[in-house]
């Protein structure tokens, strides 16, 4: 849900047992320190490429008009940009529309295998925005034999997106420091989300109800058709395994060659989810004091143990007594959990988190770790958010999770126990997820019954061994969950691992990009 209340970015559940993540994939999961803003806005002097329609068979009935549509692609910041109209309720084809915007590097060989759609995560992140990422990431290899596409999935960025309330209020709901004591202070968190759902509902329409991934992954089946490909050729990093994954359960036909980076495997419980983050940021921040502790000048005194106690300090502390900063805002507990929350997703980051500790522990200065949370929040330093990327993230979440009538308070105290018992640095965080969604004002969205995806080719789910938003036992569940997945492991630190971690990973997934060839089972790098 969204990094607020004690449960920044956490995954969570209710208590039915549908997953539904509140994905720490959200800014920086992919994309380093802030993603790149790669506007979609043309020129004055732009040219317009049509889209020939894909040859494949197209449904139909209503849904055949978006399957043949023909795409208009004008040059842009970019590169090439175009915008997609999707139904905005598959259940009524006939019905309303809504666009989805793209972003194009074609491919530089002139003689691409097809496209390759790109979702970086979230749920929330724009493809668009991360095409210019994609592009440092992506092998030129790849980039010779595929247009790269990203694409902003409904209720994201530039596609019908979803508004729910104003900067300052999103201000106030990140600085929010939740008490989880009382039965009054858990309603107190219900009813503050539920005046931010109805607000979202006010803001943004009938679209507020339709954002699920199920309808997002029906849209690529669209897109794929749109762009004139008879497969759908896919690369997803954390959220995006799992849209990728509902559209091969969907569509196992249509399934080209798919890599899927940081899994989140859709059967996950609730309580699989939120303990299994926690821990996974709970073994990070444990790598990284290690670390810290092991080089010169580290801000963590003593044994590991020492240090990670300290950190607790710090979050009681400023919960108790928010540290001043340089801006007229203060850290509170939840905005110092963010910024010690983003640094861990990359060890390259590692060093900001040094500096945020160091100024926060021993200066009493939570300056640096402010500038951390904001960029996981894509706040600027004029107090906009730069993308709605929060406030589609958690809408999100919402309609992909059913919800129980009356929530349960003594089974989330125990679930919380549970966490903080595996997790007690940073499981706090972690639990009451399901406060966010109690009071969401549109139905929860019919979920799939199988995602096992029978008759898809190879599909290859890249693992990295201790990511902390994803641990790596969700890409062996999801590699074994998938008929035919195929488990890549990298054994390092970080949150996914193709464009950012080693050759060897680097090489098998191009390998199978360019040929076909998954990599063999069991492949270690």
């Amino acid at each position: 849900m969204l990094p607020s209340t004690d449960h920044p970015a956490a995954p969570g559940r209710d208590a039915s047992g549908r997953r539904r993540h509140r994905s720490a994939a959200a800014v920086a999961s992919l994309v380093g320190l802030v993603l790149i803003l790669a506007g979609c806005v043309a020129p004055k002097n732009q040219t317009t490429v049509a889209t020939p329609r894909a040859h494949s068979s197209t449904p139909a009935g209503p849904l055949s008009t978006y399957y043949d549509q023909i795409l208009e692609w004008s040059s842009c910041d970019a590169g090439e940009c175009a915008t997609a109209r999707v139904p905005l309720d598959y259940a009524d084809p006939s019905g309303d529309s809504i666009e989805l915007a793209l972003a194009r590097s074609r491919a530089t060989s002139g003689d691409p295998i097809g496209s390759l759609l790109i979702n970086p995560g979230g749920p929330g992140a724009s493809g668009v925005d991360f095409l210019a990422q994609a592009q440092g990431m992506v092998s030129k290899d790849v980039q010779k034999k595929y247009d790269l596409v990203g694409f902003d999935p409904r209720g994201v960025q530039r596609s019908t997106p979803v508004e729910c309330v104003s900067d300052q209020e999103l201000d106030d709901l990140f600085a929010f420091d939740a008490d989880y004591t009382t039965d009054a202070g858990i309603q107190h968190v219900i009813d503050v989300y539920g005046e931010f759902g109805a607000a979202c509902l006010k803001n943004t329409g009938p679209v507020l109800g339709h954002i699920d991934t199920v309808s997002a992954a029906r849209d690529l089946d669209i897109l794929r058709s749109a762009l004139g490909d008879d497969e759908l050729h896919y690369l997803g990093y954390s959220y995006g395994t799992e849209l990728g994954a509902t559209y091969a359960a969907i569509f196992p036909k249509t399934v080209g060659r798919m890599v899927l980076d940081g899994a989140l495997p859709p059967t996950l419980t609730t309580d699989e989810v939120s303990e299994g983050q926690a821990v996974g940021f709970e073994n990070a921040l444990r790598a990284y004091v290690a670390d810290c502790q092991a080089g010169k000048d580290c801000p963590l005194s003593g044994s590991v143990d020492d240090g990670l106690g300290q950190v607790v300090k710090l979050l009681d502390g400023a919960r108790a007594n928010p540290l001043p900063t340089e801006t007229d805002r203060e850290l509170t507990g939840n905005l110092a959990f963010l910024g010690i929350a983003m640094p861990l997703y990359s060890q390259d980051l590692w060093k900001y988190l040094t500096m945020g500790l160091e100024g926060a522990i021993h200066k009493n200065d939570g300056s640096v770790l402010l500038q951390l949370a904001d960029a996981y929040t894509d706040r600027e330093s004029d107090g906009t958010y730069s993308t709605n990327m929060m406030v589609a993230f958690n809408s999100i979440s919402c309609v992909d999770q059913p919800r129980v009538a009356e929530p349960d308070f003594d089974a989330m105290r125990a679930q919380a126990a549970q966490i903080e018992e595996v997790a007690p640095t940073v499981g706090r965080f972690f639990a009451y997820g399901e406060t966010i969604c109690a009071k969401w004002p549109v139905p929860a969205a019919a979920e799939l019954a199988d995602y096992t995806a029978p008759g898809a080719p190879p599909i290859v789910v890249v693992g990295t061994t201790n990511d902390p938003a994803t641990p790596y036992r969700w890409a062996e569940d999801l590699a074994e969950l998938l008929s035919t997945g195929v488990l890549l492991t990298y054994e390092g630190e970080g949150h996914t691992a193709y464009g950012s971690s080693n050759d060897c990973i680097a090489d098998a997934v191009d390998t199978y990009l360019l040929g076909g060839e998954a990599p063999a089972a069991g492949t270690r790098c």
